[in-house]
């Protein structure tokens, strides 16, 4: 498991350090030969010749002062390039330890970005955007400190302009702001480096390949498909005939006993060719494990009065995406309190913006604090659905980091319901269907673009690919 932090948090728990006896010295030593060892590794792989450390006038740049000192004491051919202006006292003492070459020149084989931390919260003007533009023109191998400079460490906003990094050294905790938003393109390879400080704190998380092992216990050879539960896809309109088609082809995938699927009679018979194994009906049955409903209803007062109707009288657990989500924005949120069953929703952006009565942008600068919020106000589990998702319980956030840009493109959400619906069906929590369910379709996009450009991914490539991401997760070395 991986734990994210913001930047509040991140001095919470450096404050925290020094409380227990950990000084801010100790802590920027600790960051700069941690900084030191990754770069000197990378020096050796790429073979390079020299190394040029950017330190800014923070506590970032002492420890890239301290890192070219211990990288000079190994031997290293390293100068640094130092920003101007105030340095902070710990950047102040580290410089004057420094004994090797200055330059003002932003030209090696290996850069380093030590320009800003964590706490950015303007954009880049003047020299600093001009250094971060000379560190991106370089065509030298980029490695970032802690996060690379210009990103938000709280929602990975480029911040004007940015360094775009091969490496980022995520110093004690990785921060928010490298996998959210832009910072998933720019930190490159990410690579944790414990200095010792510990959080005391409600943190995000991701999980990994073990912990969704997990979610796939060995099946009895003696069971029968009633053991396995029953999912069933209320979706499709004349208007989106698709959707019912991607949701059921997931579903099929999950592992579920059953899979029932409503959808208008015009698309039944087609449906039925396509997938005979499927069960087909006129109306969702609250005796389902799990239903999913919303893929490609339309947004109209029908599919809200449907998706009221399961809130109250449905005792299962409930998925609610697409439609369902626009249908209750439009009309009315508040029947989510009166809800007697379990529920899950799935907005993307757009659709979150709706459901919280707030612009895009609004979400996007806390997608994890708009979420979580809107999950403890209306008593749900939010799965806020982006290139990096959020799921929320209103107490636990986990981020889903697996995935590729294969999975941009329509219908994406589509498959993913269908997976959630049948994980829950076969008895997952809907709090970790959703999760194992994005991980497991992300890794079947990994496995995409691994050999195929992402771009020409079809849903077939995607679906075809789950079996694969759960065995790569579950076979046994």
């Amino acid at each position: 498991m991986q734990i994210y932090l913001t930047s509040e948090q991140e001095r919470e728990a450096d404050v925290n350090a020094v409380n227990f006896g950990l000084s801010s010295e100790m802590l920027m030593n600790r960051a700069g030969r941690a900084i030191a060892d990754e770069v000197q590794a990378a020096t050796r792989r790429l073979n390079a010749k020299n190394v040029v450390v950017v330190c800014g006038t923070g506590n970032n740049g002492g420890d890239g002062y301290v890192a070219a000192t211990e990288l000079l004491a190994r031997g290293c051919a390293v100068s640094v390039y130092c920003l101007d202006g105030e340095l902070s006292a710990g950047c102040k003492r580290e410089k004057k330890r420094y004994t090797g070459k200055f330059t003002r020149t932003i030209a090696g084989d290996v850069i380093v970005d030590c320009v800003f931390g964590t706490g950015l919260n303007r954009k880049l003007q003047g020299e600093h955007a001009s250094v971060v533009s000379k560190i991106n023109a370089s065509g030298a191998y980029i490695v970032s400190a802690d996060i690379p400079s210009g990103i938000n460490g709280d929602n990975g906003k480029i911040m004007g302009v940015a360094v775009k990094a091969n490496l980022t050294l995520a110093l004690g905790y990785c921060k928010l702001g490298c996998v959210l938003g832009d910072g998933v393109d720019y930190c490159g390879k990410i690579i944790v480096k414990d200095i010792g400080i510990v959080a005391d704190c409600t943190y995000a998380r991701s999980l990994e390949d073990g912990d969704i092992a997990a979610f796939y216990a060995p099946r009895r050879r003696n069971s029968h498909k009633g053991d396995y539960g029953t999912a069933c896809i209320v979706a499709g309109s004349e208007e989106y005939v698709g959707a019912p088609v991607l949701a059921v082809s997931a579903a099929l995938k999950s592992g579920c006993g059953y899979v029932q699927a409503v959808v208008p009679a015009t698309l039944k018979y087609a449906l039925a060719t396509a997938y005979p194994q499927c069960v087909y009906a006129d109306k969702p049955s609250c005796e389902a494990s799990a239903i999913a409903v919303g893929m490609g209803l339309g947004c109209s007062k029908e599919t809200y009065g449907l998706v009221c109707g399961l809130l109250k009288s449905y005792m299962g657990k409930l998925i609610i995406d697409a439609d369902g989500l626009n249908a209750l924005a439009k009309y009315g949120i508040e029947v989510l309190k009166e809800a007697k069953c379990r529920v899950l929703l799935t907005p993307h952006i757009g659709e979150m913006s709706r459901l919280a009565g707030i612009s895009k942008e609004e979400v996007l600068d806390d997608p994890v604090g708009v979420a979580q919020s809107f999950a403890f106000e209306y008593n749900v589990i939010v799965h806020l659905k982006n290139a990096v998702s959020v799921t929320c319980d209103g107490k636990t956030a986990t981020l889903s980091v697996r995935g590729s840009s294969a999975l941009a493109k329509a219908g994406s959400g589509d498959m993913l319901s269908g997976l959630i619906c049948g994980n829950a069906a076969r008895g997952l929590s809907l709090y970790d269907a959703a999760v194992c369910s994005q991980y497991v379709l992300g890794s079947a996009a990994e496995i995409y673009s691994e050999e195929f450009y992402d771009g020409t991914a079809t849903h077939a490539d995607l679906i075809n690919n789950l079996d694969i991401a759960v065995k790569r997760l579950t076979r046994k070395e």
